[in-house]
C-alpha cells in the first residue's frame, strides 16, 4: 500500500483488501492506457485512473505471451498543470521495480532536485528509439504531501519584493558560473553563504525563522525524492475524489522561484489555503517530462 494514497483521499485505505479494490477500479476503467514492448515475450503497461481532475492512481505491471496481466506496483499521482523548469533532465531507474527517478539541475533551487517520473511509458519509448538523450524538453513538477500548514506572508512592500526577486536571479547565475568552474562564482556564494549565516544566527535569538526566511527548499529524510518546502500560495482550489467523496485541496506553490502544483487531503491541512498566504509542510515530488512533438510516441 502507497502511503501517500491519503494526499488524493484514500484516507481511510488501511489494509491490502482495500488496496485492491481501488487497483480493481483503476484497471477496470482506465483513462488513459499506455503500452510499450519490455522484453521479446512482454508487454510493459500502465494503467491511470483519475478519482478528481489531473489526480489518480496510475497501476503498472506487464503482459506475457499469453495476453495475463502481471501486477507490479501502483502510485498516486497529481498530474502538474505548470511548466516547472526548462533544464535539461538526467533519467535513471530504479533498483527494484521498472520505475524511474529523474533528477534535474535547477540553479534556483540550489541543489540536485530528484523526482519520480509519471510517463514512465513515454520515457521507455523514446530510450528504446535511441533517442536519448533528447534537448528541448521542459518539465511539469507536482508533488504530494500527507501534512502541512497555511502561514502568513511576510509584511514586505513592492520594493523588498523587488530586491529580492533580483537577489534570486543573482544568485541562481552565481550557482550557474560556479557549476561551470567559474573560480571567482564559488567564492563569492561562500562568502554569501558566511554573510547569510552569521546575519540570520543574530537574529535567530529574538525572531522566530519563519519571519526571517520568506520561502526554503530543502531534502527531507532519506528518500532522495522528498523535501521540506515553504513557499507562496499563488493559487488553490478544491477537487472531490470521485470514489471517496473526500476533498482535497491543490495549490501551485512558488519556492525558490520554481513552481509547481502540490496535492494535500482537506483533513490533513492545518489553516486555510489563499493566495499570497504561504505553505509550508514536507512533499513527496513528481514530474512530467515534456518531450518534443518529433519525440517518437
Amino acid at each position: 500500500m502507497h502511503k501517500y494514497m491519503r494526499a488524493i483521499g484514500f484516507s481511510k485505505v488501511k489494509n491490502s483488501k482495500d488496496m485492491h479494490d481501488i487497483i480493481m477500479e483503476s484497471l477496470s476503467n482506465a483513462d488513459k492506457r499506455s503500452y510499450v514492448s519490455h522484453t521479446e515475450n512482454t508487454i510493459l503497461a500502465e494503467f491511470d485512473r483519475d478519482f478528481a481532475s489531473h489526480i489518480g492512481v496510475a497501476v503498472c505491471g506487464e503482459f506475457d505471451e499469453d495476453d495475463k496481466f502481471t501486477f507490479e506496483y501502483c502510485y498516486p499521482y497529481l498530474r502538474g498543470e505548470n511548466v516547472s523548469t526548462m533544464e535539461d533532465v538526467t533519467v535513471e531507474s530504479h533498483a527494484d521495480k521498472e520505475s524511474f527517478a529523474g533528477v534535474v539541475e535547477e540553479p534556483k533551487v540550489g541543489v540536485s532536485l530528484v523526482f519520480y517520473l509519471q510517463n514512465m511509458i513515454h520515457y521507455v519509448k523514446v530510450r528504446s528509439n535511441d533517442l536519448l538523450p533528447i534537448k528541448g524538453t521542459t518539465l511539469n513538477l507536482s508533488a504530494l504531501c500527507l501534512k502541512g500548514m497555511v502561514i502568513m506572508p511576510r509584511m514586505k512592500d513592492e520594493a523588498a519584493v523587488a530586491k529580492s526577486r533580483r537577489d534570486t536571479q543573482k544568485r541562481a547565475k552565481l550557482v550557474a558560473d560556479a557549476r561551470s568552474g567559474d573560480e571567482n562564482a564559488i567564492e563569492t556564494l561562500t562568502l554569501s553563504d558566511m554573510d547569510t549565516y552569521n546575519l540570520i544566527s543574530n537574529r535567530i535569538r529574538k525572531e522566530d525563522v519563519l519571519t526571517l526566511v520568506d520561502t526554503y527548499f530543502m531534502p527531507y529524510g532519506v528518500e532522495c525524492d522528498q523535501y521540506s518546502i515553504l513557499g507562496e500560495i499563488t493559487e488553490c482550489h478544491t477537487e472531490t475524489n470521485s470514489m471517496t467523496g473526500e476533498e482535497i485541496y491543490v495549490m501551485t506553490v512558488v519556492c525558490n522561484e520554481l513552481t509547481f502544483d502540490v496535492c494535500i487531503n482537506k483533513i490533513d491541512l492545518y489553516g486555510e489555503p489563499a493566495p499570497g498566504r504561504r505553505f509550508k509542510g514536507a512533499i513527496w515530488m513528481q514530474g512530467f517530462i515534456n518531450f518534443p512533438e518529433n519525440a517518437v510516441l
